[in-house]
Parts: structure tokens; sequence; C-alpha cells
């Protein structure tokens, strides 16, 4: 690694611009092998400095609100695809304005606003936006409740039932969303869920937008067989195939730096207090949970090394990681650098308590960093009134 992180601020997110590319020349392979759409989903990867990037290698992107959406329009260039749960009065002609392709959440929402798409498509011929649906297989293998869209009474597309023989007049595609950072083994048993609730409708659609949560770049996914399901369909359906990951585009693409501010010991366990938040920076480590790596530390604790508790800054009780082993006694002012930290990163974090943002930069490929962003207390008041 030639990064020198000894001259980054604290705390950063840092981008490895060489690592985004490394994989957004994976994905543009898939997609060109299996003649797809693979799009950016913003809800994943928002960091907009870096959609120069992006453009040159992916065709698209995704949105879930009408903020991304404008971040799409105004950094990449691009009519947005666009699934919002429940689209509201006040911005759904801006949406329209702004979008290629709208999934709709339930038939209710499509018969509110059926009417404006058609309107708008009558008086935009040049350009018509494809209208789907979000269905519900009723099939995910997601463990985590909070991150599974087919859980019972789940709010997130509908099933079956509610769909007859047609797909709704004026409706192109279908749209599912059940996988989270899951193989294409995964994806395979939930396709066979997709077709025997929905074959029929998939003959009559022009297009299948598979969602996101496949991890295609991480080590070990089969990406032959993803590319061997996708033609498949498109044959069988002769229908396009579009893939909206958030977190396959920057896996392992970047870290979070930051530093030891206070050391102490409570009830036989030390503590190192950092400048930065699990809760308010990095959330998914507890919502998930997940444990996140650290450079240079070990994973679980080692017997006979330091080993010290990580805790961020905020004075939320359950503000803590795991317990770390490191080579050598941590001091106050070393630096610690979690790895993976920039996918479902920057998209979640807040300033509760007041603390401050984590600063962003790119570490280009010239080996320079670029620091992109910093934050202070105009961005905590402005969330704010």
């Amino acid at each position: 690694m030639s990064i020198d992180f000894s001259t980054i601020p604290s705390p950063c997110f840092v981008l490895e611009e060489r690592l985004l590319r490394q994989n957004l020349q994976l994905i543009r392979n898939v997609m060109d092998e299996a003649g797809c759409q693979i799009i950016l989903a913003l809800k994943g990867f928002s960091m907009f400095s870096a959609f120069p990037i992006v453009k040159e290698y992916l065709p698209g992107a995704t949105a879930s609100s009408l903020h991304e959406i404008k971040l799409i329009n105004d950094y990449l260039g691009y009519k947005s695809h666009t699934y919002i749960p429940a689209y509201q009065d006040r911005e759904f002609a801006e949406v329209l304005e702004r979008s290629s392709h709208i999934t709709f959440n339930s038939l209710s929402q499509w018969e509110r606003f059926k009417g404006q798409v058609k309107a708008f498509n009558q008086a935009n011929p040049e350009r018509i936006i494809s209208c789907g649906i979000r269905v519900n297989p009723q099939y995910s293998e997601v463990e985590t409740d909070m991150y599974n869209p087919c859980v019972p009474g789940s709010r997130l597309g509908v099933t079956r039932t509610h769909l007859g023989e047609q797909l709704p007049e004026g409706m192109e595609g279908i749209h599912f969303h059940t996988l989270c950072e899951n193989g294409s083994d995964v994806l395979e048993r939930t396709l066979e869920a997709l077709e025997s609730r929905f074959g029929d409708l998939l003959h009559q659609a022009k297009w299948l937008n598979m969602g996101g949560g496949h991890l295609m770049t991480r080590e070990g996914y089969d990406i032959s067989k993803l590319v061997k399901l996708i033609k498949q369909l498109k044959e069988k359906y002769n229908l396009e195939v579009i893939l909206e990951p958030g977190s396959a585009i920057a896996w392992r693409t970047g870290y979070l730096t930051s530093t030891v501010l206070d050391i102490m010991e409570s009830q036989g366990i030390q503590v190192a207090i950092l400048d930065t938040s699990f809760a308010a920076h990095m959330p998914d480590t507890l919502e998930m949970p997940y444990k996140p790596r650290i450079l240079g530390a070990h994973y679980e604790p080692m017997e006979g090394m330091p080993t010290y508790r990580l805790g961020g800054m905020t004075c939320l009780a359950g503000d803590f990681m795991g317990d770390y082993s490191f080579e050598k006694p941590l001091e106050i002012g070393s630096q610690l650098v979690f790895d993976d930290m920039i996918h479902y990163t920057m998209v979640k974090t807040t300033t509760f308590n007041g603390v401050n943002l984590p600063s962003i930069g790119i570490w280009k490929t010239d080996d320079t960093f670029q620091l992109v962003k910093q934050y202070g207390y105009e961005s905590f008041k402005d969330r704010l009134s």
C-alpha cells in the first residue's frame, strides 16, 4: 500500500481511486459480457466528487429520493432510474422531469400518478418515461430483518396476489430488490422464486430491474454464474436486464482514519476513545451489526498482546466496538485506520451530539492526496433550527 496516512487529516474518509477503478472495470466487463445495464445506486455511494470516474464506466444511476435524483442530474448528467416507496404530490412533477425510468411500490401509487405520467409522455414523445412495478417474490436469504425486504408485512413491493394476469396498462417493467451483499448462487435461488410467481408477467415486460445486493466485486463471487443467469433471462423473456448494486461499486475502496484521544482502564478493560464515532460515522457497524477491520490490528483479541476496546466520542453508551489487539501498546495520538469504509458510510453519517463529520478525500492514482471536503459548525447547525 502506497498511502501515507500521516499526511491525511483525522477523522477522514479516504477513497482510493485505483481500487474504485478496479471495481468499476470489473463491473463494466460483466455488463459488456452479459449484455445488461449495471448502474450506480446512490443509496450506497453518493460521493459526487468521484462521479466523473464512475461515468467513465457506468451508463446510469438510480435514486430513492428527489435529492438523489438531483445529484445524479447535476453531477453525472443522467436522467435517473427512480424508485421511491411513496411519491409526494408536491415533488412528482419534478421527478418526472428528471427521470428516465420510474418504479412504483404499489398499485395505489400507480393509480394516483399514472395520469401525470401519461400526460408527460404525450407532451414529450422524444423522451418517454418507462414505468415499472416493484414486486415482492417472498423469498430472501438476508438474515438481518432490518435489511430484509421480504419479511412478513414488508412495505416494499407487491406480492403476486395483488396483480392480475396482465401487467397494468402503461407498465413496462418489473423490479425486485431482495439481496444484500449476496452471491450469484443466492440470486439463482431468488430468480427461481421470482419466476414461479411472476414468470407470466416477465414475458409481458420490456425490462427487469434486479435491484442491488449483487456483490460481484467481492473475492470469490461467481461472476460466470451471474453472466449466465442474465443471459438466460434475456433469452427466455426477451427483455432488458438492469442491476443497481450499492455495495459492489465502492466495496473495499477506502478507509476512515481516526486518532486515539484518550486511554482509560474500566473494570479491567483497556478502553481507547477515538476522534470518530461508530454510531454517528459508521452506523452500519451497530445496525447490521458487524465488526470493522483495522489496518495492522488483530481482528480478535490475542492473548498476551496489548488489547483495547474502541469507543467513539459521543455520549451514547453503546458507541463502542469490540476488542482488538495490537502489536504494540496504543498511545494518545496513535492513528487507527478502519478498512472498507466508503460504501454505506458517508451516506449515513450524522452529527449526533454535535460531533464533527469526518473530512472526505481521494488518494489519487499518482499517489497524491486530494482533500475534497471539510466540515465544521455550519454543517451541524444547518441540520437544526
